[in-house]
């Protein structure tokens, strides 16, 4: 699936592009007309400052085209840092001698209701890969406790590679998102970070999205940690691969993250040589933006908030906030943690979050909708590019963002909010969705939940 070979050939056979050949790219990109991958190199490797900037600005006009003004909400939950993997850049590595521990279904439990007074109905489950002390039975019962003792409506799901009999378990349990992070697709450098590791058999992580896929999970997110090997080669193996699955099954990646490798217990930056800088950073969203218009970017709090807000300008449609990356993170006050999975960089509350985008004209979106309706796989895709999603997304955006007002804002956010959604509501093209959408909100005001078209 994956020749290094044959990307490098195309990285080498684009990396002079001329003025004119990028143009062409920009302008067949602006259409949404499929890249080739000597098109996306090309893009990886241009030079000139004004033909960066109109990469970025496309980008953003594409993710305005197809996700409008909506920004994804979710929270990371980490329930054990137990693991047998002795992942180089991790900071749960098996090395890292520290006291482990997982949550019992009590804590779990805790944790869910703790996300809920923050407002969050989207949740991504985190487990080290350890067999013994987490096992798919106990992955698969915490999913159970979130969704029998709180209001969180969707679970995307982050475990280590495994088999079809266990992604069937998890299907069946009703997951969201399968997510799995190949790391790097370059072979060699997987190897080294990953020595001594159930994790480090390459070729059984990179087809788990084929064994998902056969348990019935339509449903996956990919991503690459950035800084392992070099970018360029990363972002064309992700193209490659979401074409593959996109070939086989119907439907591609729903969703690519884009982490950047960052310091954590046990290692080294300066042992790292491909370490990214932010404007190779931005490229990297930008330029996916370009290659997979339709699929949603995820951007988390290890990086910034400047950078975070820049890039949601500029093609990321989904962010997590008020993270924690420790196990049982999350508590009613303030609490120092000793070991984070690595260093986060934006640690701004939830409601900060929601009131600096709403500021900016952005629409915080808490729904889970598509997920209970099943519009997932080829399903999504298929409304995603005939530019139809947003005339659901958006009004359900809006609802959601109402609960959130209503539920866990402020005085100054219920007051400064609900007038934004009313506003945003009136923008809503379409007058028969535009009327039940105003209706709705209304309703939710008068105390009614979980409405959605």
């Amino acid at each position: 699936m994956i020749g290094k070979a044959y990307i490098l050939n195309v990285l080498e056979g684009a990396e002079n592009p001329s003025m004119e050949e990028i143009q062409d790219i920009l302008v067949r990109a602006k259409k949404r007309e499929a890249l080739s991958h000597h098109d996306i190199a090309c893009l990886l490797n241009a030079k000139d400052p004004k033909q960066i900037d109109e990469i970025h600005d496309i980008a953003g006009q594409l993710k305005e085209e197809i996700y409008g003004s909506r920004v994804v909400m979710f929270a990371p939950l980490y329930i054990s840092n137990f693991c047998v993997n002795n992942c180089l850049y991790c900071g749960y590595r098996r090395d890292n001698d520290f006291s482990r521990m997982k949550l019992t279904q009590e804590e779990i439990k805790k944790q869910a209701i703790l996300l809920e007074k923050l407002g969050h109905k989207r949740l991504a489950l985190e487990v080290g890969e350890a067999p013994k002390e987490t096992p798919i039975d106990y992955v698969i019962e915490s999913i159970k406790t979130i969704y029998e003792n709180s209001s969180i409506r969707r679970i995307n799901v982050n475990i280590a590679a495994t088999s079809v009999e266990d992604y069937k378990k998890l299907h069946e349990v009703g997951i969201g998102t399968y997510i799995l992070f190949q790391e790097t697709y370059d072979k060699e450098m997987f190897t080294f970070a990953h020595p001594r590791s159930l994790k480090g058999n390459y070729d059984y992580h990179l087809h788990a999205f084929d064994r998902a896929i056969e348990a019935g999970i339509d449903d996956v997110g990919a991503g690459v940690l950035f800084g392992l090997a070099d970018y360029k080669f990363e972002v064309l193996s992700l193209i490659i691969h979401n074409q593959y699955l996109e070939e086989k099954y119907g439907f591609g990646f729903h969703t690519i993250s884009v982490p950047r490798l960052k310091k954590a217990e046990g290692m080294n930056l300066e042992d790292f040589p491909h370490v990214i800088s932010d404007d190779e950073f931005k490229r990297i969203v930008t330029v996916l933006r370009l290659a997979v218009p339709y699929v949603g970017l995820i951007l988390s709090t290890r990086e910034t908030k400047e950078i975070r807000e820049e890039l949601i300008n500029q093609g990321v449609s989904q962010i997590s906030a008020g993270s924690k990356t420790d196990v049982g993170g999350y508590h009613e006050e303030h609490v120092e943690y000793e070991h984070d999975q690595f260093e986060l960089s934006d640690e701004r509350t939830v409601l900060e979050v929601n009131k600096d985008l709403i500021k900016r004209g952005l629409i915080p979106s808490y729904c889970t909708a598509c997920y209970r309706k099943g519009r997932t796989g080829d399903r999504f895709m298929e409304l995603a590019k005939k530019g139809t999603i947003g005339l659901i997304c958006e009004p359900n955006a809006l609802m959601t963002l109402t609960e959130y007002i209503l539920d866990y804002g402020d005085e100054d956010l219920k007051e400064n909010g609900l007038a934004f959604v009313r506003e945003h509501a009136e923008t809503i093209k379409n007058q028969k969705v535009k009327d039940k959408l105003k209706e709705n909100i209304e309703r939710i005001v008068s105390g009614e939940r979980d409405l959605f078209f």
